[in-house]
């Protein structure tokens, strides 16, 4: 299927002459990338023992009156378009479905000459791996151990991300951030449309049921690609074990983000949260024609060292302020054995 592209309006004269174009903001790239996984201890063991990542925040989720927690994994300090963050709510019993309309897989960033290096890791790890080519990539596809599609891709291009070296995978190898995601759709057609008008992403390539889009930012993380599957089943929104919550992107400051916003509400697309606190980032929420929720985000001068020194990152349980007094209940979450000392 060929994608239609859009019907442009005549801008000046749908203004009675004037050229002044409307303000699309700047999307810089990816912020974070959320999910819903299983067991807290085994979502650790993959992004930290296997992927090499850093556990940089132990808290829990803003949302909601059950205690879940919301782990973050980056490189050393937590940049944004380094940051992949988990939900596991095995413990609560909520369980999601995976699907179409919604996010299909996580796509990490690795130098082009490292696929082989992670291919050995995966497999030594008892992972599933299958090497692939797509849009000109070496890819490894493999699995969350709850399931979510993830893809390592070797990036040819320079990234000039500091890769995480603290842990045992060597810093020429380590995982960059974010790639982006891939959305699953049942035809591409109004997904086209938002990634063109919205989000201002260039049409890259089209591989059959493939297609890839580039945000034109100067950020990380920038490669958007959707996957025609009109069979599979509507996958689930809300939060539940296996599913891909969200994709974050960069928008760098509460004046830039309210830019956005407006723009995308003034396309017509206004199911569009207002700004939310989240502690380390402020987030707007926003469905997608393509079920995908996306976030506009931005992180607080501060980040991640708001309530720990990049020193002791990661090693504290740190409680929202709104949570304070539930403590005990937090407490009774399931334990994790960590790589770093955990100080409470």
């Amino acid at each position: 299927m060929s994608l239609k592209r859009s019907a442009c309006l005549d801008i000046a004269g749908y203004y009675g002459g004037d050229t002044t174009m409307p303000n699309p903001g700047t999307i810089h790239g990816s912020h974070h990338l959320t999910f819903c996984v299983g067991g807290a201890q085994e979502d650790y063991d993959f992004h930290v023992r296997t992927l090499g990542l850093k556990s940089v925040k132990k808290t829990v989720l803003f949302d909601g009156e059950i205690p879940i927690y919301h782990l973050y994994y980056a490189n050393r300090v937590g940049d944004a378009s380094t940051i992949l963050t988990s939900f596991p709510y095995r413990q609560a019993g909520w369980m999601g479905k995976r699907g179409t309309n919604q996010a299909k897989s996580i796509n990490v960033a690795v130098p082009a000459e490292s696929i082989g290096y992670w291919a050995d890791r995966l497999k030594g790890a008892g992972i599933a791996v299958q090497q692939t080519e797509r849009f000109g990539t070496e890819r490894l596809e493999f699995a969350h151990p709850c399931g979510i599609p993830y893809q390592i891709v070797g990036e040819r291009r320079e990234d000039t991300r500091e890769p995480y070296a603290g842990g045992d995978v060597p810093a020429e190898h380590a995982i960059r951030g974010a790639y982006g995601t891939t959305t699953s759709v049942r035809e591409p057609d109004l997904m086209d449309e938002f990634l063109q008008d919205a989000f201002n992403c260039t049409p890259v390539a089209s591989e059959g049921a493939h297609h890839q889009y580039e945000i034109q930012g100067d950020g990380h993380g920038r490669m958007l690609e959707l996957v025609e599957e009109p069979d599979l089943p509507q996958g689930t929104w809300r939060f539940g074990e296996g599913t891909i919550h969200h994709h974050a992107f960069d928008v760098g400051s509460p004046e830039n983000q309210l830019t956005v916003k407006d723009h995308i509400v003034g396309l017509g697309y206004t199911d569009v949260s207002d700004v939310k606190d989240r502690g380390y980032f402020f987030s707007v929420y926003l469905r997608t024609p393509g079920g995908a929720l996306f976030e506009l985000a931005y992180s607080t001068p501060q980040g991640f060292t708001i309530d720990e020194s990049v020193e002791e990152l990661g090693t504290h349980m740190c409680i929202p302020p709104h949570w304070e007094d539930r403590r005990a209940e937090i407490s009774q979450l399931e334990p994790i054995d960590t790589v770093e000392d955990v100080k409470g």
